[in-house]
């Protein structure tokens, strides 16, 4: 029976066998621990992470290993995504700290052991090669999140938030799954090599591929919170407790991105006239309705929700542009643009929920854009973060945020699609508007409290570590600009 059975290469997945043992053994470990900072468990949470980081260095090779009869693939994107992934969900888990200290409800162990098991799913979906992974990495995501979202019990808000995302979140995954069955009923495969194979090689049913597609790309569009699948990003962001929100808003993109890439870019390949023109739409619906829906807010957390979903429309225009008319000369220009995007955006966003949680104190959630007001008065060093933070999420030189829409701008430029940069310049004009509302608010307005802001020693460095890097990156783009275009061009 076990005659034909191989024993995989268990190197290439070594981080995720790493970080999965690692949090159950602190699941464990926390049950032992009286201490009601939970600090044990915070300091093996953020060790697990910068072991997987050594780990992730140690094992990669730079070339395209397969591993679990090719469902699971070990290559130099997946290795610099990882990479990021760690350090955004370190820092989220320094941001976290303090708010949760405050609030005994959210203060448990579980919300650690969570936050890694979310990034274990996505962790997974990074390196997926196969429909199964894929979805397997989804769900651990998904379901870690739900919980997260709902830890507050206490808060109706937060009750609410997570019925909605698990209802959505399930209707999406179902999408996905139908999507999926019929690109397995018309190519018979489930692994997406395999699967860019047999549609090379033809005589593969065209109607049941098409409409696989459009259900794929729906729950997709899902997980990447465009529109007209957005519905439940304002609310989730809104009602969730903000440390949750700080999560939700920035790791979950790299996985989202890596599963774009592997089922549109690696998979489907052949098919991108057809899903090129589903993307057209998603993207500029997303920055159109994303920033004129943000104009209107006055709740700081409903304001970036909005904004992510015309940040990640804008980010789509990258992945549009890889193939004109079958030349796929442009594409990895096109997808490093993408690319860095993401990764830029994380960066910006997981400094602006930062300093949400910095200002947030014991029963109050600094979530409001008039909880901004004075805020140089109180804190000019905090202020000018806040305010390159938000320059560079308007695409204001020379900030990370600039580089980031003005490579994908060039590189939709290059692909012929000239309409479509002025629209996305059109639309990123609107959204300056906000952006700068709240610099206005931060340097204009009277402070309704005159307190000073006091933050522990760790939380003052990593913001100002985040900021400075915001800025300092503006100024030498080239750093990840070719750090991304080098993992593509070894890896697609």
């Amino acid at each position: 029976m076990f005659d034909n059975f191989v024993v995989p290469d268990f190197l290439p997945a070594a981080p995720e066998i790493f970080l999965a043992t690692m949090a159950m053994a602190i699941l464990m470990i926390d049950l032992l621990v009286k201490d009601s900072r939970r600090t044990v468990t915070f300091a093996l949470s953020v060790l697990s992470l910068i072991g997987c980081a050594a780990i992730q260095l140690w094992t990669s090779t730079g070339e395209i290993n397969y591993t679990f009869s090719n469902m699971f693939v070990d290559d130099l994107m997946s290795d610099l995504l990882k990479l990021f992934l760690y350090m955004t969900v370190i820092f989220v888990l320094f941001y976290s700290r303090g708010y949760i200290i405050d609030r005994p409800e959210m203060n448990k162990g579980e919300y650690y052991v969570l936050t890694l098991f979310a990034t274990l799913g996505m962790m997974v979906m990074i390196s997926a090669n196969h429909f199964v992974s894929i979805y397997v990495g989804l769900e651990l995501l998904s379901l870690s999140l739900y919980a997260m979202v709902a830890m507050n019990r206490d808060s109706v808000t937060s009750t609410e938030a997570a019925m909605k995302y698990f209802v959505l979140g399930a209707l999406a995954s179902g999408l996905l799954l139908y999507g999926m069955s019929m690109i397995y009923g018309a190519t018979g495969s489930l692994e997406i090599t395999a699967i860019a194979e047999r549609l090379y090689g033809g005589g593969v049913n065209n109607t049941v591929l098409v409409f696989g597609l459009v259900f794929l790309v729906a729950g997709l569009a899902f997980k990447l919170g465009v529109v007209p699948f957005h519905m439940w990003i304002p609310d989730v962001y809104h009602g969730a407790p903000t440390s949750v929100t700080l999560l939700i808003s920035s790791a979950p993109k790299l996985a989202a991105f890596a599963i774009v890439m592997r089922l549109l870019v690696n998979g489907l390949i052949t098919m991108a006239a057809d899903w090129q023109n589903m993307l057209i739409i998603l993207s500029v619906l997303s920055m159109a309705i994303g920033n004129l829906a943000a104009i209107a807010q006055t709740n700081l957390k409903r304001m970036l929700a909005y904004s992510a979903i015309s940040h990640m429309g804008f980010m789509l225009l990258g992945i549009v542009t890889g193939v004109v008319s079958g030349d796929a000369r442009y594409a990895l220009n096109a997808y490093s643009s993408a690319m860095f995007y993401v990764i830029a955006y994380v960066m910006m966003s997981l400094g602006t929920f930062g300093m949400i949680l910095l200002m947030a104190r014991a029963g109050f959630e600094a979530d409001n854009i008039d909880d901004f007001k004075g805020l140089n008065k109180r804190s000019p060093w905090f202020a000018a973060i806040m305010m390159m933070l938000m320059f560079s999420m308007a695409g204001v030189p020379f900030f990370i945020g600039f580089f980031a829409k003005f490579s994908v701008l060039q590189a939709v430029v290059a692909a012929g699609y000239t309409w479509l940069a002025l629209v996305a310049v059109l639309f990123s004009l609107i959204g300056a508007f906000y952006y700068l509302r709240l610099v206005k608010v931060m340097y204009f307005d009277k402070p309704e409290d005159e307190t000073p802001i006091l933050a522990g020693t760790d939380m003052r460095l990593l913001i100002s570590v985040n900021g400075l890097a915001v800025a300092a990156l503006g100024l030498f783009p080239q750093i990840i600009m070719s750090l991304c275009a080098y993992s593509l061009l070894r890896s697609l």
